[in-house]
């Protein structure tokens, strides 16, 4: 099979543009994680480069298919200046790496978690993916691979996260569409939730 990941890159920057940085994090027992920056005006946007070189695994699956599943990428976008995201390099490889460590098929609808802050005095220990094909569209591959999805991260408090658990993703989407939460904040407070 050949390697996706230079199709891939390829997709984000006919997208995105020219990437203005780049970093690379290896963790014990998996492939090297990229995160590429894209600066577009006062928005920066980070993409995962990496995480669909192999496809996903339902952890209850017996034997893992190489060739079959669900591939995708993280995309975050924020509003430069008022935070230092550049931090969030190191959580993002960490997120993207999680289905080779811990096994997970990420989708939309689910909360990923951190357990620390996105970047330095970030308000945010978890994201909700989002669903994709608004920003970046999915890349098709050839038969039998499942096509690349780039998935947008929306960032969440531990209230809204723990709210998202009891009420679900869609719900939690609502509210923040009903209340204008600008969501490319690094700094926004969490959305009310009584």
């Amino acid at each position: 099979m050949a390697n996706v990941l230079p199709l891939v890159e390829a997709r984000l920057r006919t997208a995105l543009g020219e990437p203005d940085g780049r970093a690379a994090v290896t963790f014990l027992g998996t492939d090297r994680i990229e995160v590429l920056r894209f600066q577009e005006g006062e928005i920066v946007r980070y993409a995962t480069l990496g995480m669909s070189a192999h496809p996903m695994t339902d952890p209850t699956t017996v034997v893992a298919d190489p060739v079959r599943g669900p591939r995708a990428e993280l995309v975050l976008s924020v509003r430069a200046g008022s935070a230092d995201t550049d931090k969030a390099l190191r959580p993002l490889a960490v997120l993207a790496a999680s289905p080779q460590v811990e096994g997970l098929v990420v989708a939309p609808g689910a909360s990923l978690d951190v357990g620390e802050p996105l970047w330095p005095g970030a308000p945010f220990t978890s994201v909700l993916v989002a669903e994709p094909g608004g920003l970046v569209e999915d890349l098709e591959l050839d038969e039998p691979l499942d096509p690349v999805r780039f998935l947008p991260l929306l960032p969440m408090t531990p209230n809204e996260a723990a709210w998202k658990r009891v009420h679900g993703a869609q719900a939690l989407q609502e509210r923040w569409l009903n209340q204008g939460t600008d969501l490319r904040d690094p700094s926004r407070k969490s959305v009310p939730l009584a």
